[in-house]
């Protein structure tokens, strides 16, 4: 099925400043590779490298998050033939794109937006003069760039979280916007989709599972480190044949996550007869290691040969300039930047 047939366009982005955990494949990256083979979709998932920028000046940071995010998905199961996979660095259409917003975009709109008060409020607690100390145009302007990856594909559909709701809300606003100034209809409204089921896995401390708190269980760490990382999640005191409640427990939710309803079962049953903490941790252990045994194998492989990635991701990109170039050129034209002849 060609990509002009496919009604429903469905984009989500990664970004790449850190190594992906366990959180991370259960909120986001198994329910979007499931969605990159449905041949109904057209499913646009791209490397958010530019906006790794924003929050990263590490250049070694960013290239190995590239690398290791897309081995990451390629190892997983990412169907490449039917989802459009690229780096969001390789389509100079976005940046132009960019700028022909922001010429659009309200500096007011910008001002609502909940990064930029966050940093402004830190500031303002920190007893600051300087209100915007520290604050760069790029962390400013992020939802223009955020609102041009998904307006230059014209998305139906952007998986969000519930925090990400409102840049959708003002990639809607500048596409409007700039319909309206320029009298066509150039770009397609998005829609943001939360889904209520995506579960976020607690971490090593018994909080959510976050780079930010240091508290991850990374994908494909080798089987030594998991066992020890898995011992190392936080339990409560209760002895081995006491009942212990698998609701409020960190081991049984990530097990849960991984396991069939089935085994989620069993292992509740287990929890009420008094599973001790220590037999919890290595049974969680030997369930993630064989789950995980295969794909940690491709994954090391596609590490040791970064061609193969970059391959992938150049075909990506020409697949998805080839949707990017006929729009700009349209886009160029409307706002008077066309070629002459």
């Amino acid at each position: 099925m060609s990509t002009a047939a496919k009604t429903t366009r469905v984009l989500t982005g990664i970004t790449t400043t850190g190594t992906p955990h366990l959180g991370n494949y259960v909120g986001a990256i198994k329910p979007a590779i499931a969605e990159s083979q449905n041949p109904d979709v057209q499913s646009f998932y791209f490397l958010a490298d530019l906006h790794a920028l924003i929050k990263c000046q590490d250049p070694g940071r960013v290239e190995q998050s590239r690398l290791e995010i897309a081995a990451t998905w390629l190892a997983l199961g990412l169907d490449t033939d039917n989802a459009i996979f690229y780096r969001q660095s390789d389509i100079p259409e976005i940046p132009e794109l960019t700028w022909m917003l922001s010429c659009v975009c309200a500096k007011g709109l910008m001002n609502r937006a909940h990064a930029y008060k966050a940093a402004v409020a830190e500031n303002e607690a920190a007893g600051s003069p300087d209100l915007d100390r520290g604050i760069t145009m790029g962390l400013f302007g992020y939802p223009v760039l955020m609102a041009a990856d998904i307006l230059m594909f014209n998305a139906n559909k952007v998986p969000v979280g519930r925090d990400q709701i409102q840049h959708i809300e003002m990639a809607r606003d500048m596409a409007g916007r700039f319909n309206h100034l320029y009298k066509s209809q150039y770009f397609t409204l998005p829609e943001a989709v939360v889904d209520e089921k995506v579960e976020v896995l607690g971490g090593l401390d018994g909080r959510k599972m976050s780079k930010s708190y240091n508290n991850t269980i990374p994908l494909f760490v080798s089987e030594k480190k998991l066992l020890k990382l898995v011992r190392k999640i936080k339990t409560n005191s209760l002895e081995p044949g006491e009942p212990k409640d698998p609701d409020t427990c960190t081991l049984f939710q990530i097990y849960s996550a991984f396991a069939s309803a089935e085994e989620s079962a069993a292992m509740r049953r287990r929890y009420a007869e008094g599973i001790g903490w220590g037999e919890a941790k290595n049974e969680l252990f030997e369930y993630l290691n064989a789950h995980l045994r295969e794909p940690r194998e491709r994954y090391q492989a596609l590490m040791e040969d970064p061609g193969h990635i970059e391959d992938v991701l150049r075909k990506g990109a020409d697949r998805a300039r080839a949707e990017a170039a006929p729009l700009m050129d349209r886009l160029r034209h409307a706002v008077g930047l066309g070629r002459f002849i």
